[in-house]
């Protein structure tokens, strides 16, 4: 190993682990095994769709303006110090989602574009994630990471299976990729062999290996190197100390040694521990190289979920949906506060001239505008440059325009990755702003 050569598929490992580097000015991370020197060695781009069922506060989702200058309606707020890497965008649409004008049928296919069938058949579209997993993939140890806060439904409600309400992410028209949400397992998805999960840290088993290299890297990269080793150990640290609490209930035992049969697998009790887990597992991906494609679902789209940190604990996610109450703009803005978690964190990681949220697109999206159902204009936000081909600061407004699909928007951000498409669902062009 040189000091301006390291394989991308060189992994530290141990046993039963493997675990992909950060972004290094010494070390030839991303790419093939080939030397190059530091100025071509660029850190890839990324992309992050979070998704929030049920919509917004109808009359606080707006912007005005543009670039640093740009004013937030109350829902955005949390995202007040990115608004000159941000781009708001009004007025796109999904002409198939208005057929059947309930949440399953808007949010079944809101990464695809596609026509739904009805009457508990199972039917979409391949999403924009999967897609882009399927071609660009193969670079990473994951093609994608799926993630989500709330539980599957099965039911069927209103002629739509509710599974189109429970899942953004479908890896073919009939299938929903499999959707992670217990936080340990997401984890162990990053870090360790399928054959050989167990509860040896995932730091322990990859000492030897990160030691050996730590002698052929820079002084810089010596530093970047602890600060992420640090960081994986504090979310295992996190994950194992919400187990002893009894917050979480699952792969990682309580004990020295299980007093009873191991239980079902089980999530965070507390929302917030939960979002926040998730939310650091994604960044872990991200700058580890571990994956490039993630989508990350806080709730479902007539979701259940309850929120007693914000005093909002009377009434579910979906019902509360139903009303532009100060309770309702709580809950949003605790949502948006997800987002701005996740775009400081990656800001935070240097990758050369750049930052992780420089090298991402994150795009956060809801399948209606609020909760009355009003799928004729979505909310998205996108937040990063994608490597610097995103102008931020943008304001963009498509409302009166006649090529409107949200599918151009999806064109627009396969061609960021590298991926150029004739057509996806119902657009054959991308937005020419993004």
């Amino acid at each position: 190993m040189s000091k301006n050569s390291f394989s991308r598929r060189a992994l530290l490992r141990g046993i039963g682990v493997s675990m992909a580097l950060p972004w290094m000015e010494s070390v030839r991370v991303f790419g093939n095994s080939r030397v190059f020197h530091f100025k071509e060695n660029k850190a890839p781009v990324r992309m992050a769709i979070l998704f929030a069922g049920c919509g917004f506060h109808s009359r606080e989702w707006w912007a005005r303006g543009q670039g640093e200058a740009m004013e937030l309606g109350k829902v955005l707020q949390p995202l007040n110090e990115f608004r000159d890497r941000m781009v708001f965008i009004r007025g796109l649409f999904n002409a198939e989602a208005l057929k059947g004008n309930i949440h399953s049928s808007q949010t079944g296919n809101l990464l695809s574009g596609a026509p739904l069938s009805a009457g508990g058949v199972i039917r979409s579209g391949t999403s924009i994630d999967q897609v882009v997993a399927q071609r660009i993939g193969n670079a990473t140890k994951l093609p994608s990471l799926v993630l989500g806060c709330e539980t599957s439904n099965p039911s069927v409600h209103k002629n739509y299976s509710m599974l189109y309400s429970s899942h953004i992410s479908w890896s073919t028209p009939t299938t929903p990729a499999p959707l992670e949400v217990y936080p340990a397992l997401a984890f162990d998805q990053l870090f360790k062999d399928p054959a050989h999960r167990g509860d040896k840290s995932v730091l322990d088993a990859i000492m030897c290996d990160a030691n050996d290299l730590r002698r052929h890297i820079s002084r810089s990269d010596q530093q970047k190197l602890d600060e992420y080793l640090n960081s994986v150990r504090e979310v295992e640290a996190r994950i194992e100390r919400a187990g002893k609490l009894g917050e979480v209930q699952g792969w990682r035992p309580t004990l020295p040694a299980p007093n009873m049969a191991r239980p079902g697998d089980g999530i965070p009790q507390d929302i917030v521990e939960h979002m926040k887990l998730m939310a650091d597992i994604l960044v872990l991906a991200f700058q580890t190289d571990t994956t490039r494609v993630c989508t990350l679902k806080l709730n479902n789209d007539h979701g259940t979920l309850r929120f007693p940190h914000l005093g909002v604990d009377y009434m579910i996610h979906h019902l509360l949906s139903h009303s532009d109450s100060d309770d309702w703009l709580r809950v949003n803005q605790f949502f948006l506060e997800q987002v701005a978690y996740i775009a400081k964190r990656l800001d935070s990681i240097q990758e050369g001239g750049r930052t992780a949220l420089d090298n991402s697109m994150l795009m956060l999206c809801s399948s209606m505008l609020n909760g009355n159902h009003d799928a004729t204009q979505l909310p998205v936000v996108l937040l990063g440059s994608a490597g610097g081909q995103i102008k931020g600061g943008q304001n963009l407004d498509y409302l009166d325009k006649p090529e409107r699909q949200m599918c151009r928007l999806y064109l627009s951000m396969m061609n960021k990755m590298g991926i150029q498409l004739e057509q996806f669902g119902d657009a054959t062009q991308p937005l020419p702003e993004i």
